[in-house]
Order: C-alpha cells, then sequence, then structure tokens
C-alpha cells in the first residue's frame, strides 16, 4: 500500500499537549516556537512533492515529522530515542502537537522520511526555511563580514586495519556480485571467508603477518581478475572498486621483487586519501594538530561573526586537495545566497594560500586571513620575505645583495655566489648554495604579509574571527561524532544540526513571528 501525505488538525483538541501545556514552556525555547510556529515554519505544502500519489494511507503529518527532525537534532538523539522522548517527554508533546495520551510513532517513520529527502532535489529543505526566515528577519542587513572555519567530525565507524578491510572487501564481493562465491571458494584459500574475524596467527611474529598480507592481497587480485565479464549494478561495482582500492592502497612489491612476481608486503607509508574502513568508506584520516589524528569528517561553516549565524555549511571527506578548507570555504562563499556585495572574509591560514587570496580579490572581497607562516631553512635564519624579488625586472636579491634571474620554472639558484659569503651560516648549509622557489603569487602572499602587520587588520581579526569558534561550539557540543556513515548522509545531518542552533540563535535575538511574518523584537 502506498502513503500519501498527512496532515495536523488545525486546531487544538481535547488533551492536546500544546493546548494544555503551551503556556508552562519556557519562552523563547525552540519547544516554545514550535508549539507556535512548527505549521507555519514547515506547511504541507513544503513537503507535498515527497508525496506524489493520490492514494493510500495517510503519512505522519509533516509539521510534526519536521518538528521531531528538528529536536531530534537540537538534542542528538537516535531514532529510537526520538520517539521514546515524543512517547514520554510533554515538551516534545507540546512543541510537535501531538496528543498528551499517545504513544510516539515507531523510530523508522524517521528512517522514511529521511530516505524521502535524501532522494528529492530538495534534500536540505528544513535548511532552506530556517534560512529564509533568517532572510526575513533582516539579521543579516548590513552585515559586511564572514568568517570562514572548519572542523573535524568523527565517523561513527571503527577504524579498520590492513587485513580486517582485506577480508570484509573480499567478503562483500562474494555476497553482491553474481558468481562471486564461485570465484571466492575456487581462487582464494588464504583465509576461510565464513569467519569474518582475523586468522588465527602469531600476530606478534612480523614474518607470519606479512605472509597473511601476501596471501591475502594475492587472493584479492585473483578474485578480481576471475570475477565473470558482465553489466553490474550499482552494490556489485561499488563492491569491486572498493575491493580494488584496498587491495593496492596499503602494500607495495616485496623488498626483493620486481612488482611483477605477485609477492606483496604493506607499504612503508600511509596513502594520501587512504580508506579506513570498508564499512564507511568515506570516512578518512585527519590531523587536528601534529600529534593527534581523528577519523571522520570535515565540517565547512561560514559564519556572519556579530550574529553568529551560520549563513552556510558544507561536509566532506577530512582528506584530499579537493575537500580542503580553502577549496571548500571559497566554494560556500561564492554561493553563499546572504551576501550581496562584497565583505570582509576572516579566517584563519589554512585558507591564506595565493589562491585563495587571488579568488577573494577578484570577487572584490577583502581577506582578512592569518598568513601562512614563514619557515626559514635554518633556525633562526632568513626566510624568503627577506630576499628582495622585483617581478618586472624578473630578478631576486639576497640579504647580503647579490641578485640573481628568476627562471621560467620561478627558481632562483645563488649557487657559487654563496662561497665565502658572511652570512652563509644564517641562509643555507646546501653545499651548491642557496636557492629559492617562488609561488605563481609571491607578489600577492608578499603584499599581504605587509598588510597583515598593520594595526588596523590585526584589531578586526582579533576583535572578529574568534566568533566563529563560538558557532562551532555550538554545532559541536554533544555531537562530534556523527551519526550515519557516508558524506551524503552525515552532509544532511549537518545541515539539519545547522538548521536548529540557527534557529535557537535568532530565538536568542528575539525571534518573533505573526502570520508567516517573521522579525526580531531586539
Amino acid at each position: 500500500m502506498g502513503v500519501v501525505q498527512g496532515t495536523s488538525h488545525p486546531e487544538h483538541v481535547v488533551m492536546d499537549a500544546e493546548s494544555t501545556l503551551g503556556r508552562l514552556l519556557p519562552p523563547g525555547s525552540v519547544y516554545a516556537f514550535l508549539a507556535g510556529h512548527r505549521r507555519e515554519l514547515f506547511p504541507d505544502a513544503m513537503f507535498a512533492d515527497l508525496f506524489p500519489s493520490p492514494l493510500g494511507r495517510p503519512s505522519v503529518p509533516a509539521d510534526v515529522v519536521a518538528a521531531v527532525l528538528v529536536l531530534q537534532a537540537l538534542q542528538g538523539l537516535s531514532d529510537r530515542e526520538a520517539a521514546e522522548a515524543l512517547t514520554f517527554d510533554l515538551r516534545w508533546k507540546a512543541a510537535c502537537g501531538w496528543p498528551v495520551a499517545a504513544a510516539g510513532f515507531h523510530p523508522t517513520v524517521l528512517t522514511y522520511w529521511r530516505r524521502r529527502l535524501a532522494r528529492s532535489p530538495r534534500p536540505n529543505r528544513i535548511f532552506d526555511a530556517i534560512r529564509e526566515v533568517v532572510a526575513a528577519t533582516g539579521a543579516l542587513t548590513g552585515k559586511t563580514r564572514r568568517a570562514l572555519d572548519a572542523t573535524i567530525l568523527e565517523d561513527a565507524v571503527a577504524t579498520q586495519d590492513t587485513v580486517t578491510q582485506l577480508i570484509a572487501a573480499i567478503r562483500r564481493v562474494r555476497r553482491e556480485v553474481p558468481g562471486g562465491a564461485e570465484v571466492v571458494a575456487a581462487q582464494c584459500s588464504a583465509h576461510d571467508y565464513d569467519d569474518p574475524g582475523k586468522p588465527a596467527i602469531a600476530w606478534n611474529d612480523a614474518d607470519a603477518r606479512a605472509i597473511l598480507v601476501d596471501a591475502l592481497v594475492g587472493d584479492a587480485h585473483r578474485l578480481l581478475g576471475h570475477l565473470p565479464e558482465q553489466q553490474l549494478g550499482p552494490p556489485a561495482a561499488e563492491a569491486v572498486a572498493l575491493l580494488a582500492l584496498v587491495a593496492g592502497q596499503d602494500v607495495e612489491p616485496a623488498g626483493d621483487s620486481d612488482g611483477s612476481d605477485g609477492r606483496w608486503q604493506i607499504a612503508q607509508k600511509v596513502a594520501a586519501d587512504r580508506v579506513i574502513s570498508t564499512v564507511d568508506p568515506g570516512a578518512r584520516h585527519a590531523h587536528k594538530s601534529v600529534h593527534r589524528q581523528v577519523d571522520g569528517f570535515t565540517a565547512h561553516l561560514v559564519v556572519e561573526p556579530d550574529t553568529g549565524l551560520i549563513t552556510a555549511t558544507r561536509l566532506t571527506a577530512a582528506a584530499g586537495a579537493a575537500n580542503s578548507e580553502a577549496t571548500i570555504g571559497l566554494q560556500l562563499l561564492a554561493d553563499d545566497a546572504s551576501i550581496t556585495g562584497p565583505v570582509q572574509v576572516l579566517a584563519d591560514s589554512a585558507y591564506g594560500s595565493g589562491d585563495a587570496l587571488a579568488t577573494l580579490a577578484a570577487a572584490g572581497h577583502t581577506a582578512v586571513i592569518k598568513p601562512i607562516p614563514l619557515r626559514p631553512v635554518l633556525p633562526g635564519g632568513f626566510t624568503v620575505d627577506d630576499f628582495t624579488v622585483d617581478e618586472a625586472a624578473g630578478t631576486a636579491t639576497c640579504p647580503n645583495g647579490i641578485t640573481r634571474s628568476i627562471t621560467r620554472t620561478r627558481h632562483v639558484v645563488f649557487g657559487a655566489a654563496c662561497r665565502g659569503c658572511q652570512l652563509r651560516a644564517r641562509c643555507t648549509t646546501a653545499a651548491r648554495g642557496r636557492y629559492l622557489h617562488l609561488h605563481p603569487r609571491d607578489a600577492l602572499l608578499r603584499t599581504h604579509r605587509v598588510r597583515a602587520a598593520e594595526p588596523a587588520f590585526q584589531a578586526d581579526y582579533r576583535q572578529h574571527r574568534p566568533m566563529v569558534e563560538r558557532s562551532i561550539a555550538w554545532v559541536t557540543r554533544g555531537n562530534r561524532r556523527v551519526p550515519y556513515r557516508g558524506v551524503f548522509n552525515n552532509d544532511a545531518w549537518l545541515h539539519l544540526r545547522v538548521a536548529v542552533i540557527n534557529l535557537r540563535r535568532l530565538l536568542t535575538l528575539g525571534l518573533t513571528g505573526t502570520d508567516g511574518h517573521w522579525a526580531l523584537a531586539c
């Protein structure tokens, strides 16, 4: 049987928690706001496209489900916990318009709605609805600053080692790919693949571990090479691609092998974009600092620093140049509908690349971004700023006054001129003398570093840049770990979480609503 869109009763009824408990809800709370305005914020028409069929049983009303999703994201609850809260928490009943004596709906209703939203053209419509409220209040009118930042969110799965990933990937191909089970039975003998666990070997024996890895990689290659030629559906194709990736990312030819004899060992390096779990292939290694590694995803944010409102967000994998802070941050800034003209962009040095500064300048924005620190070749020695560069003449002059030409590849070689130089101890230890490799946007970077030392720049940065940390703290408090697997699902969750944080912030700023018209009281 199909499902048609359900609707809420427009009037309060007997034993309606909204009518009996509404006065007890704290004024200015999310509960009180949803109790009074959820139908205006989430009208039936907003979700009508999710239920195109006129036949079937009615769904839970859209404003009720939307209110539950909002409160779930606010409190960081699982689907089961949210359903229990709707049953036993009178604040939830009042906020969602749920009868006092009625049990909450089954937790799978939330899963059902999320899947429908995910397949729709507007998966983040609740975020969009709150963004429209922000625009209607004029909270961002005249605000000419935006702060960019990113934070790591921990994944919801356990990181797997190479052996676990290989076994899991082979088992997945056996399960998903037609004919895979027969190939595994005939070609793969390194492990009993009916057992999802690790083989019983002496794990403290390096040679035993090496033999096992070599055998598992061999199994993976034979499996991939003997699968029947056929057109694969998405699940099967993903399983084959994941096995191919896992079988190659952590290994290299054995030390005495030329790579043609099929002998393998664990690579003495970590792949740049390493998959860390076959359960969630989207999760990645990330470094919050030099000494602290976190596995998960990156949440990118654009924040208006005066109000703390988050104007744009996106969740990406935590590794890869395409997912860098500067790349995603500038994309979000360009797509931010709340920006109607040039703004002052505040950010830390992760956004201070030459290309990022050039992009901001081309868009008319002013970059108040901490410069990327310059590191001298020798402790206490000269940095690139101690060399004078004349782009027009195509030359660079060292601190000792020696001038050399800039090559076509942006290199400057001082070579023999460094012999006997009295400043050599502060410049280089290279036998062939000092050389420079100048960035293609060296002039822009130098100009930015000079401007960053000015008192006005530093005053703006110190006053407004730290405010983005406050918004990040609101988003991550109690929600540092994502609830789902995969970039797409967790990006939808992040948008919902940000929408709720923005709604709560608007209420703090004095949000009021009358007949669909939104304003700030203060």
